[in-house]
Formats: structure tokens, C-alpha cells, sequence
């Protein structure tokens, strides 16, 4: 039996109707919320008591008086979905129950409210992506340990490397990508994920970056030339780190990424990790990148000293 959180009657004063007399007057909108937990989340969150493992209902309760106050809506359906859009990329919930009306409605002969109720469940495959082939094709190579996701998007590699057994620190500047991330392991019960809002590129103020902690780090269609010393510092001896971008050729050929300085010359890669055991490079043209279409990448795989 699934897990509920809910919240009743929470109203905010709105702008919603079909003329545009009806929305200049504010009016009061009361919202009931129905918050399903993915599969064993409430458990634990229950277990450790820590509201980051739980789905934080004063902060669901702010973000929905935001959406809902931060506009106008010709239909209630509208703000429905808005909100519904907002639970899911930025709460672990696997699906959601609203039911949004105007307590004053402006109907002859109603008596009570007048709205909507929406069900939806969370999409399947939205935060769900293949991870990278060539990180697949190199997990025999992965000693099990701490990993460093860097630019890692909504986690496709994280949510791979934490399925198998690895302890997976993802970073960011993209917080609701973050968001879904988040949700994306709490739906699939991973507990091994830890996620940072980190901006990468900011040179007065370089990333934290703690030195030799790290088992693996993974880099993958994310190019950002000045950090490769402290990725290369932050690796464990022994530790590894595997790596794939564009190359120039994608560019050239593609022109994608449409700025060049975004893609690796040839040697480029191994020109900066300098320092390192190279197990596998090669560069070249192929379809395991990001979606169908074929790119020219450059792959990298190498350890520090021991």
C-alpha cells in the first residue's frame, strides 16, 4: 500500500477566469494535495528523521501559493498543470492528487466551490535516460567506492553508478535538473546519492573540490578546460577517471556545440590529464552518445598513481 502526504486547504488569494474583468480581481483559490511516496522513500525518511529524505510539505506548501500567486489563469485546468509540473520536477513523488477551486465562485445559484481535481503519475521515461555506453562498457573497470558526477545534468550516469553499488556525489549549477534528480533516486530507493548545486566555471570563486577523495570521477559532454587540475587532484591513488566530449570534428561536421572553444581538439584530452595511466583512449565518430544521432567524441579512461 503506497504512502501519502496531504495537505488540506491551503488558500492563497488568485487571478483566474475566463474575461479579463475576472482576473483583475483577486479571488480566494483553496488547493487539497495528495502526495504519493515512491516505493520504501517514506520509510526512510521515517527511519533516519531527516527531512531531506522526506517529502517536505512547508516547502511543497510555498512553492504552490508561488504558482499559484505568480500569475494570471484563464482556466483553473491551467493552473493545474502548472503546479502538477512544478511537484514533479522539483519533489520525490511518484504521483500527485490535486483539487483546486474557488471557494467564492462567480456562478449564480452555487452555494459551495467550483474546480477541478487532477491525477497524475510521474512520466516513466522522463528521468529515466540511458546512461553513457562507454561508462557501461567500462564498469568492470570501476572499483566500487565514491564517485564525482561533474556537470551531471539530471543524473543519468549518477542513477547508474548508484544502481550499481557506487556511492555517487552529482554536481551542478542546474537546480531543477538537480530536482530531478533528486526525485529520480528517491523513486528508485537509491540512498547513495548526494547532490550539490556547484558552479564550475566561476573563476574568482573556483569549485570546492576536496583532493584525493574520489574513486571515479565522470565527465561526459561537458567541457570546462581550467577544472581538469583539480579533477585530477581530487582523485584517490588508484582512482579513476573516465571522460567523454565532443570533438572538433562534431563541430566541423555538425556544428554542434555551435561554439568551438565546446569541443576537444585531437590529443587534446590526453593533453590535460597529463599525469595519469591512460587504460582506453580513442576518438572518432559513433551513435552511443547523447540520442541516436552520431557524433565525433573523444573517450577517456585513466587512473592516477597507486
Amino acid at each position: 500500500m503506497a504512502d501519502h502526504l496531504i495537505i488540506e486547504r491551503l488558500e492563497f488569494q488568485g487571478h483566474c477566469g475566463v474575461t479579463a474583468a475576472e482576473r483583475q480581481a483577486p479571488q480566494p483559490i483553496a488547493i487539497d494535495l495528495e502526495l504519493e511516496y515512491p516505493p520504501d522513500a517514506f520509510t526512510l525518511a521515517a527511519a533516519s528523521s531527516d527531512i531531506a529524505n522526506a517529502v517536505d510539505y512547508a516547502a511543497v506548501s510555498a512553492r504552490v501559493l508561488e504558482v499559484g500567486r505568480k500569475q494570471p489563469y484563464i482556466l483553473l485546468e491551467t493552473l493545474g498543470e502548472a503546479m502538477m509540473a512544478m511537484l514533479f520536477r522539483e519533489f520525490p513523488v511518484s504521483r500527485a492528487i490535486l483539487w483546486i477551486r474557488k471557494i467564492v465562485p462567480p456562478v449564480d445559484g452555487v452555494q459551495g466551490s467550483v474546480g477541478v481535481k487532477l491525477e497524475r503519475a510521474r512520466p516513466a521515461m522522463a528521468l529515466d535516460p540511458a546512461p553513457a555506453q562507454f561508462l557501461k562498457d567500462s564498469l568492470p573497470r570501476l572499483a566500487r567506492g565514491h564517485a564525482l558526477d561533474i556537470a551531471c545534468g539530471r543524473g543519468r550516469n549518477t542513477l547508474y553508478l548508484a544502481s550499481q553499488g557506487f556511492s555517487v556525489e552529482a554536481v551542478d549549477r542546474d537546480e531543477p535538473a538537480l530536482a530531478d534528480l533528486k526525485a529520480a533516486a528517491a523513486q528508485q530507493g537509491l540512498t547513495s546519492v548526494t547532490i550539490r548545486v556547484m558552479e564550475l566555471e566561476d573563476a574568482a570563486r573556483p569549485p570546492e573540490i576536496q583532493e584525493a577523495r574520489y574513486d571515479v570521477i565522470l565527465g561526459f559532454f561537458y567541457l570546462h578546460r581550467p577544472l581538469f587540475p583539480a579533477l585530477l587532484r581530487a582523485l584517490k591513488p588508484g582512482g579513476v577517471l573516465i571522460y567523454e566530449t565532443f570533438l572538433i570534428d562534431n563541430h566541423l561536421r555538425y556544428q554542434h556545440p555551435r561554439r568551438r572553444e565546446f569541443c576537444l581538439e585531437h590529443n587534446e584530452l590526453l593533453e590535460l590529464t597529463r599525469g595519469l595511466r591512460v587504460l582506453h583512449y580513442d576518438e572518432g565518430e559513433r551513435r552511443d552518445g547523447r540520442g541516436d544521432a552520431p557524433a565525433f567524441t573523444a573517450r577517456l579512461l585513466a587512473s592516477s598513481g597507486a
